[in-house]
């Protein structure tokens, strides 16, 4: 499936004309609510409507927000909701707020958002979890293995008030970032071309001894050397052509990080190991959200629940439509156009790779993180509390979890 926009339509340059008149914001602002088909003056109305909402009134704050390499198109496939939330806090406050958005890389990439956001570049950014450990590294109290089982344990455990003191205000105590809002997928090990002719993956033995690419996270490394999976730290960046290359057997990430990144034409099975998170969230600097009013300051949290629930239904659909995460496959999903095929596993399989790997069976392998975050988290046992919390959710569907206001109990 080609997944277009309105974008696609007009050249790069008509793009930078458009540009230059209203600039880039408002015209990936305008042009994403718009559908594939339109014309550039279908997305010049739109960029001029935007920006004139946007400039409407002078803004009492400008916030740049930094997005990896996010763009209005690859945002239709994985939808992590970056502009639905900047187009809802510049409206809900009548253009007090106005968020720059800067996507495709082009003021930060996914190692080194959260450091940029640290050190005031930007206000604002949207990357995974697992990439920014590296630079606020409380984000692997996410990353235990097998501690959710499904992504509704996930959506669960955000929308929850012991999410506040479990993750949000840790984490904001030790990185000066306030976690905002997230999209949920669980990692699996995305195959290259070495499994392309080989039968549908049934069995975890099967990937036992290959090489595979790892993030910045350093609890995902303890699950994939528990699993004899050999993590191999590579950019995002420079995984696509690892695979095609076959330097490396696979990558654990997830479904539509796969199809985003334009990885579907190198990976041949996509085994849905569910063994840690894949959670692409936005942040914000502290600092710069304790400068807000108090009024202003709720605006960000109402914008930021919006585009939880938004980001809860809509990837949740776009997963099988969009994607082809789905057994069987939907006709003209990125992933059946592409002949990647969805190794689904058992619930026998998974088991077998949590009893090797997750805190609960092996609990030796995780003591001394799990020591070091429980300690930055004042003293909880940070494993533990999140699995209970997971386990509270009752739903076998994503899309049925209950919306709720993390902040108010």
């Amino acid at each position: 499936m080609k997944v277009s926009n309105a974008l696609s339509a007009i050249s790069r340059r008509d793009l930078f004309k458009l540009s230059g008149q209203y600039g880039m914001s408002s015209v990936l602002l305008g042009a994403g609510a718009l559908t594939a088909g339109a014309t550039l003056g279908d997305v010049a109305k739109a960029a001029e409507s935007s920006y004139e909402k946007r400039f409407a009134n002078e803004p009492e704050h400008t916030f740049k927000l930094g997005a990896a390499g996010f763009n209005p198109r690859n945002l239709l496939i994985e939808r992590a909701g970056v502009l639905e939330f900047a187009r809802d806090l510049e409206s809900r406050t009548d253009g007090r707020i106005r968020v720059e958005f800067i996507g495709d890389n082009q003021i930060c990439g996914q190692p080194n958002c959260v450091e940029k956001t640290q050190s005031g570049i930007i206000e604002m950014y949207a990357a995974s979890t697992q990439n920014s450990a590296g630079g606020a590294p409380y984000l692997n109290v996410l990353d235990y293995a097998y501690q959710f089982r499904t992504r509704a344990d996930q959506y669960h455990f955000f929308y929850s008030p012991e999410s506040v003191e479990i993750l949000r205000d840790p984490y904001e105590r030790m990185h000066g970032l306030k976690f905002l809002f997230t999209h949920c997928e669980l990692r699996g090990i995305q195959t290259g071309a070495s499994f392309a002719d080989k039968p549908l993956i049934e069995n975890i033995e099967t990937l036992f001894g290959t090489k595979n690419r790892v993030t910045g996270t350093q609890l995902g490394r303890i699950a994939m050397q528990a699993l004899n999976l050999n993590p191999v730290p590579i950019a995002w960046e420079e995984t696509l052509d690892g695979l095609k290359q076959g330097l490396i057997d696979g990558a654990e990430t997830w479904a539509s990080a796969v199809a985003y990144a334009n990885m579907s034409p190198v990976v041949s099975q996509s085994v849905d190991l569910r063994f840690f998170c894949g959670t692409e969230h936005t942040a914000m600097s502290a600092s710069a959200f304790d400068r807000l009013s108090g009024e202003l300051q709720d605006a960000v949290l109402e914008s930021a629940y919006l585009a939880q629930v938004h980001v809860q239904a809509a990837n949740e659909a776009a997963l099988v439509n969009t994607v082809g995460f789905s057994t069987p496959q939907l006709p003209g999903t990125i992933f059946a156009e592409n002949g990647v095929r969805v190794a689904p596993l058992s619930d026998a399989e998974r088991a077998k790779a949590e009893q090797m790997c997750s805190p609960e069976y092996q609990p030796a392998l995780w003591e001394q993180w799990r020591e070091r975050l429980n300690t930055w988290a004042g003293g909880i046992d940070t494993y533990q509390r999140i699995y209970d919390v997971a386990r509270q959710n009752q739903h076998t569907l994503a899309e049925n979890v209950e919306p709720r206001r993390w902040w108010k109990a």
